[in-house]
């Protein structure tokens, strides 16, 4: 059975609303889109703005309005949705919301940013370090496990377009490349890695300095799926062409 499943850090889901979102939903072909900084709970939302396209969706706003949120669009409705990891100083700000399918299970992550000082940066490695612990339960299941998101750290110098100048900026400090090191390390493969080896694919660009018509990005939005599955992975792909936000959408095509 193919699927496609796409993810997007859409910086605000009301003004993707507003740049067309609905369409690209409908024209996009994807079975599950998984949304990363929504900043926006259904209460703020009309119904009709959170069944686009002939998709249902789940949603796990933070506490804080207008902060943080994810979201998750799905034609076929999952076993189970669920929000969070059980950790509350995490779970309060809204960035994990799991799909639990008979054959896999998707988690739609957004990652915290640590660019906000020493304390942000401690949070976001806790929450590395908590997340981890969460997906070796889930694949100790047997199923397998697919998380997808804004990950807000590039992992090798390849996925950045200026790795020297930016070795002490958050999103490329060796602290926290080294989590990623860790999951590949224990067998999460990378997905896009599978398929392109080269450079120039960014998935994010500075809105200030106009980064996205030079191309000066960063690849920070990733599919991840446990290696004893990868053999389900067909494809996975960036989508730089597509408009609305700091980010473009990712994705894998996938044959369960």
């Amino acid at each position: 059975m193919p699927i496609k499943i796409l993810s997007w850090n859409v910086n605000g889901y009301r003004s993707a609303l507003s740049k067309g979102f609905g369409q690209f939903l409908a024209g996009c072909g994807a079975d599950i889109v998984g949304l990363q900084e929504v900043k926006a709970a259904p209460e703020q939302l009309k119904a009709e703005d959170m069944s686009l396209a002939g998709y249902k969706s789940g949603w796990c706003p933070a506490e804080r309005k207008g902060y943080s949120g994810v979201a998750a669009f799905f034609k076929t409705k999952p076993l189970l949705v669920s929000n969070g990891f059980g950790i509350k100083r995490f779970d309060s700000e809204g960035r994990v919301i799991t799909l639990e399918y008979p054959e896999f299970y998707l988690l739609n992550v957004y990652f915290p940013n640590g660019g906000q000082g020493p304390g942000r940066l401690a949070y976001k490695l806790d929450f590395y370090g908590a997340f981890l612990e969460h997906i070796r339960k889930l694949r100790s299941t047997g199923k397998p496990v697919i998380f997808c998101g804004d990950v807000n750290t590039a992992h090798k110098e390849i996925d950045l377009a200026r790795p020297k100048e930016n070795e002490n900026n958050s999103g490329f400090m060796p602290i926290e490349r080294a989590w990623l090191d860790r999951i590949t390390g224990e067998g999460w493969v990378d997905t896009f890695r599978m398929f392109h080896g080269d450079g120039d694919h960014y998935s994010w660009w500075d809105y200030k300095t106009r980064a996205r018509e030079r191309n000066v990005g960063w690849r920070i939005d990733y599919f991840f799926i446990n290696s004893e599955a990868k053999a389900l992975v067909k494809d996975a792909f960036i989508l730089p062409e597509v408009q609305g936000s700091d980010h473009c959408p990712v994705g894998v095509e996938l044959d369960l």
